[in-house]
């Protein structure tokens, strides 16, 4: 659906994106994950034709780049920032966009039910954009995005800001809509997202420095988690340990990442007992895809 080869953009000395190759195939979730800046926006916007690339070539289902244009209304985007009019009601800019798209009253009006009814914006549909709350103001960005039922949907950090209930509540959409066959491209800063997504890309300085499922992802994790279960809150219980790659605490629990799992759990009872901490519980366990992609964020720096 997507194939997006050598893709690279400039702005002034800046490099937004260098030499972005990746490909989105049918029905896939792929999600493209990275830290502020890292490109993924700029990168979307030339995959939607908003920007042009200085160099390599987008293709959309099969088209090559000249013929864009034939598949331009099957493509849905959702950008970053709220983009809709905050004097219009809610189905005011639904008709708005849909007009835009050369669609006639009867049609959009059919689609809009269908579509606020999968949102869960038909109760509002007279509402001014301006009161919407956060998550309503996605919601009717995507209900917009998805007016002309698109076989493809670009969203651009689509749950940025909103709480997390409505994070669940949008994906429980998205899931609905990949199964009813659309294919979806979507960035997030959030990495319990990441597990949702069927193939994952890490996107840091304007490269795509890891490309896999989130199972793969982890799979090639190249250290060792230890889950170790304490009595004792202290957040700084392993700052100075050696050993220790990085470390996390969670309530009652820690996470340390070792190079080794052997040497690791030796370091950390060693830690404990100077400590005078007992009682620990120590297990390893696999790693979060915050870990991973803080494991590749590293690894690009150096």
């Amino acid at each position: 659906m997507i194939k997006v080869t050598g893709l690279t953009k400039s702005f002034g000395a800046i490099r937004a994106v260098k030499e972005v190759s990746i490909h989105v195939k049918k029905q896939d979730i792929f999600g493209l994950v990275g830290p502020d800046g890292a490109g993924k926006t700029t990168l979307m916007r030339m995959v939607c034709g908003l920007v042009a690339p200085d160099a390599g070539e987008v293709r959309l289902m099969g088209e090559a780049p000249g013929k864009l244009e034939r598949v331009r209304d099957h493509l849905g985007y959702m950008p970053q920032r709220f983009s809709l009019y905050g004097e219009l009601t809610v189905i005011e800019n639904i008709n708005f966009f849909g007009f835009l798209y050369g669609l006639d009253r009867k049609t959009i009006a059919a689609r809009a039910e269908e579509i606020l009814e999968l949102t869960g914006l038909i109760d509002f549909k007279r509402r001014f954009a301006d009161d919407l709350s956060g998550g309503m103001k996605q919601k009717l960005a995507l209900t917009c995005s998805l007016v002309t039922q698109p076989a493809l949907l670009v969203l651009d950090e689509p749950t940025y800001g909103v709480d997390p209930e409505f994070r669940k509540e949008f994906w429980r959409i998205l899931y609905r809509l990949n199964q009813e066959g659309m294919t979806i491209l979507v960035s997030t800063p959030y990495m319990d997202e990441a597990e949702l997504c069927g193939v994952v890309a890490f996107m840091d300085r304007g490269r795509i420095t890891a490309v896999d499922s989130p199972a793969g992802l982890k799979k090639n994790f190249p250290h060792h988690v230890l889950e170790v279960r304490l009595g004792v809150r202290d957040p700084e219980m392993f700052r100075g340990l050696p050993e220790a790659l990085d470390y996390s605490f969670y309530g009652d629990k820690y996470r340390v990442v070792v190079e080794d799992a052997a040497a690791g759990r030796q370091a950390v009872e060693r830690c404990l007992a100077e400590r005078n901490v007992a009682g620990a519980g120590i297990s390893e366990v696999p790693p979060t895809m915050e870990e991973v992609f803080i494991s590749l964020a590293e690894k690009e720096v150096a």
